[in-house]
């Protein structure tokens, strides 16, 4: 099968489009023949092993254990390993693999749930990756209940355009953060207001939130803490810049130890966990007609690169999808 691989950590210059051995699925495990896959900036820290930390969790400390990037997936299921139950060859599927750039992949059970009936492939696999995380951060980290008021930064981002619908979706007040370029975009999700950051800076203190959410910024903590309620959430999301050794984690790990002496929730996402439960729960907002996501482009599998390339430098609205 083809397969855009890695030997070394670097840039993505370091990307091969190969052709390798198509896998086996073990016990748990199902072959899924890929239709589509996305791009979102994990792929590109374990493409880099950068920061440091990355490698240090096992993901190789010299060289990447696993020779294919890509988490985001949508297919059909091939073939099923043993101790399966919930998927039969034929489903439509979307979720999360070690490896989705490629033909064919061995995905988790658990990681893995029936594609929304009213999504094209190449839309269901924008959803997996930023879609739980945006979940995870509104929901569950933020607390959000309806009636609060929402600043999500970076709303047209890859995470930040599933907030911006999330917090709607639960009867918030939302208001995005995003450049002049992509305030329509944010606008046409449901924003109720809408501030461009060439512009205006939103954590000035001028209007304070009760749930703030920084999807992979690197403002400073306490410009963050400046827009948000005496007895808000903030929940940081990622984050880029940062040193080598462990990035933009610098901030999360500064919050969760102020958080105890402040009347403010200061919370960090740095890992999204994905579970099963949280796709079917995207699925029934998606099948609902609440959440929609947001397709830059699609490109090839051999165009990989320059998708890394450009969604790192800022210029995706939404998500790349690679068509498979």
């Amino acid at each position: 099968m083809k397969a855009m691989t890695h030997a070394t950590y670097g840039p993505t210059s370091v990307l091969r489009l190969e052709e390798i051995d198509r896998p086996v699925p073990g016990s748990g495990e199902v072959l899924v023949r890929i239709h589509a896959a996305s791009v979102d900036p994990g792929v590109w820290h374990l493409m880099a092993g950068m920061p440091y930390l990355i490698r240090a969790m096992g993901f190789g400390l010299r060289a990447p254990k696993a020779r294919v990037r890509g988490q985001d997936l949508a297919g059909r299921v091939e073939l099923v390993g043993p101790d399966v139950t919930r998927f039969r060859p034929g489903d439509e599927v979307y979720g999360t693999c070690d490896g989705s750039f490629a033909e064919y992949t061995c995905a988790k059970e658990e990681n893995l749930a029936h594609k929304p009936a009213n999504l094209t492939f190449e839309q269901a696999a924008a959803v997996p990756v930023s879609g739980v995380t945006a979940l995870q951060a509104v929901r569950d980290a933020g607390r959000l209940t309806s009636g609060q008021s929402v600043l999500v930064i970076g709303a047209g981002g890859g995470i930040g355009h599933f907030a911006v619908q999330l917090a709607k979706a639960l009867g918030a007040h939302v208001t995005g953060v995003c450049s002049t370029s992509k305030a329509d975009l944010v606008r046409s999700l449901g924003a109720d207001e809408v501030v461009d950051y060439t512009r205006e800076d939103a954590t000035d203190g001028s209007r304070r939130y009760d749930l703030v959410l920084d999807t992979a910024g690197n403002r400073p903590l306490a410009a963050l803490r400046r827009a948000l309620a005496p007895r808000g959430t903030l929940v940081i999301i990622g984050g880029e810049g940062g040193g080598d050794w462990i990035g933009g984690n610098g901030r999360q790990l500064r919050a969760l130890l102020l958080s105890p002496f402040t009347g403010q929730r200061l919370r960090g996402l740095a890992v999204m966990n994905l579970r099963h439960g949280d796709l079917e729960a995207l699925r029934e907002f998606i099948e609902a007609g609440s959440l929609t996501p947001v397709v830059d482009r699609t490109c090839p599998l051999a165009e990989v690169p320059q998708a890394i390339d450009d969604l790192m430098a800022g210029r995706v609205r939404g998500k790349i999808v690679v068509r498979i």
